[in-house]
């Protein structure tokens, strides 16, 4: 163990140092000690200061992050022969080493901790496993016809941005309608500029048509400008306007363009009965609610920003089942915000312990104050309870789901023949269209059913193989899986998985194909050393493709068929069928973007403004070609250097 603290550069730019934290580490790996014995010699040279810590076993791996006040009263709990949950004392025990880093407040360390957790993704944390991020509608002011579209990821500037919306769907359900209320395009910008004459949508009245002169520049401006105040709960006074000018249009017996103001009011109507509950007063807040059933979590969360609803979303956090509910809602909060923007009020369904200290960073961090809550009457109580009430009913369904997918699991097992229920199944599928654009996908199940974030595709790269050959195609894509799958995590059995983790190491490999697949399966495993780590399945097409005639092959045995109306081979029917669909449409997608590849964008340094530029000014790609540098200097946006890289390029 070092006796001075160590600066750590590379942690400091692991946790994102950018809030001018000086990072101080102690580290201690005293050869033949683990557990409580190592902790406590650890102990000896704690600072008493605010701070981070991490727990390390025998592998190096990280086993629990925690952030404390005191450093040096903290882990010597931890140095305590008893008292400690099971849940602890494994932990206790697991651990070889430990890290620190001092902060200069107990606010900075809960900030530094949730980052931490989200990153290193420790065994022994409550961790938020679905961490998409939430998509936003964004008007986009920086063009001279704004556009309405729906956003993820970093923002811009000149751009205005309304949202979280709990989902995709939320948010094209309202861009769709918004269409029809405000007929704000919804088209690409390029798309917007090669236009000659309106498109569809003008023709059906959800556009404009700013892209030809359809409408002045000031009437489409207004029309922008209330999507906007719409979209910033000003819907009420929008309605009262056109519903207005409806009535005037219609006094004045311009029946046509009273149509339009109906159309359009009718619109928002439905724009606002798909909000369900708006409440008066709560303007700006996020809502939580936990329930607990059977060691299952689940965590419920609203958004409402500008007093309106703007969905829901359930989330089953990975966490012990000895934690307590008010313990995950806490450890879960902090990662929640850790990248995302926060609203001035969060409302909870528990007090956390860390409640005040949780408000004080979140203010911190968004720049403005952030009341966390447990309300207790009123409004925002009965969205409270709204809010439990679909925890209830989420936690409920997924257990339900659980429990089926466990006896189909099991089902498997005994079909196969395996010496355990399958925690992880691979099933492999490839798709080509005369052996162009071939494409390897591998859909993953686990215990949770169809674990979409664990697919793979293979883009078949191999210039050697045979057009169609498909058994060279799954030599291909067996031989990447598992040779990166030795390289990053080892052989089966070398780690161990935490609790309700699907894991990296299939229990079974599900193989679209019969004899022929299965021996090329076999000879690919052997070549690597693996045959003998996982059980492998071919299943054959039955006769005129008939769903039901399938037959199953397995090294050792002879081919066989599961009985009619089966749950299991229903199971295995829909893992095939799912593994079949995700090639296809990575197929399909390959094919679309080599049909709409450009030369153009294989020269570097051009981009979609430089290869827009070359277009409008020469026509072509092969035109581009053809141009000397002295005529491809012309074009605005290409410097002499660069003309000089597109001709070389070319020639």
């Amino acid at each position: 163990m070092s006796d001075s603290p160590v600066k750590n550069p590379k942690l400091a730019a692991t946790t994102g140092d950018s809030a001018g934290i000086e990072w101080e580490e102690y580290s201690s790996a005293e050869s033949g000690k683990s557990g409580a014995e190592v902790i406590a010699s650890i102990v000896k040279r704690l600072p008493n200061s605010s701070g981070v810590y991490r727990m390390f076993d025998a592998a190096g791996d990280v086993l629990y992050v925690g952030k404390a006040r005191n450093l040096k009263k903290r882990v010597s709990s931890y140095a305590k022969t008893g008292g400690h949950s099971h849940r602890i004392a494994r932990m206790i025990r697991e651990t070889v080493s430990m890290e620190f880093v001092t902060t200069h407040t107990e606010t900075e360390a809960l900030l530094l901790e949730a980052n931490l957790i989200k990153r290193l993704r420790p065994k022994f944390n409550v961790l938020l496993r679905d961490d998409k991020s939430f998509p936003y509608i964004v008007i986009t002011e920086d063009h001279a016809s704004p556009g309405l579209f729906k956003h993820r990821g970093a923002r811009s500037k000149k751009r205005t941005y309304f949202g979280p919306f709990a989902s995709a769907g939320a948010v094209n359900q309202t861009i769709n309608a918004m269409q029809r209320a405000f007929l704000v395009r919804t088209c690409t910008d390029s798309v917007f500029e090669g236009r000659t004459r309106p498109c569809l949508l003008h023709q059906i009245k959800r556009c404009a048509g700013p892209c030809t002169g359809e409408v002045s520049d000031t009437e489409y401006a207004r029309l922008v400008d209330e999507a906007k105040r719409f979209l910033s709960g000003k819907s009420s006074q929008i309605q009262g306007k056109l519903a207005r000018q409806m009535e005037e249009a219609s006094t004045n017996l311009d029946f046509e363009r009273a149509a339009v103001y109906r159309d359009r009011l009718s619109a928002l109507s439905h724009v606002q009965s798909h909000q369900e509950v708006n409440p008066k007063s709560v303007s700006e807040a996020d809502i939580f609610a936990v329930q607990q059933k059977e060691g299952m979590t689940c965590i419920q969360v609203f958004f409402f920003r500008t007093g309106q609803n703007w969905g829901n979303r359930a989330y089953f956090p990975r966490a012990d089942k000895s934690l307590e509910p008010d313990e995950v809602l806490g450890a879960f909060l902090g990662q929640f915000y850790d990248d995302r923007p926060c609203p001035r009020q969060i409302l909870l369904s528990h007090p956390t312990e860390d409640q005040e200290l949780i408000a004080e960073a979140f203010s911190l961090r968004a720049e403005h104050k952030v009341e966390v809550l447990v309300p207790q009457r009123g409004e925002k109580r009965q969205l409270v309870e709204r809010a439990i009430q679909n925890a209830r009913e989420a936690v409920e369904r997924k257990l339900a789901e659980t429990s089926t997918q466990a006896k189909l699991m099991q089902g498997v097992k005994e079909a196969f023949g395996l010496d355990k229920v399958p925690n992880r199944i691979e099933v492999y599928d490839n798709s080509h269209i005369m052996g162009t654009n071939a494409v390897g996908g591998m859909i993953v199940v686990g215990p949770e059913g169809f674990a979409k974030n664990q697919y793979r595709k293979f883009n078949i790269k191999s210039q050697d193989l045979v057009p169609g050959d498909d058994y060279g195609m799954m030599k291909e894509v067996l031989s990447r899986r598992f040779s990166r799958l030795v390289k990053e995590h080892g052989l089966p059995g070398e780690q161990q998985n935490a609790e309700n983790e699907i894991g990296v190491w299939p229990d079974l490999l599900l193989i679209d194909g019969g004899q022929g697949q299965l021996n090329v399966v076999h000879e690919t495993m052997k070549e690597m050393g693996l045959e003998k780590t996982v059980p492998i399945v071919g299943i054959a097409k039955g006769p005129d493709r008939d769903a039901g005639l399938e037959k199953f092959f397995m090294k050792g045995r002879q081919s066989f068929m599961l009985p009619e109306r089966d749950p299991t081979l229903y199971f295995v029917q829909r893992m095939r069928d799912e593994a079949h669909r995700y090639a296809i449409g990575s197929h399909r997608a390959r094919r679309k973007k080599e049909m709409v590849k450009n030369p153009l964008d294989e020269v570097p340094g051009i981009g979609q403004s430089r290869k827009r530029a070359l277009l409008h000014h020469f026509g072509t790609a092969k035109a581009v070609s053809r141009a000397a540098v002295t005529d491809l200097k012309a074009v605005d946006g290409i410097s002499e250097q660069m003309a000089q890289a597109i001709y070389d390029h070319f020639h």
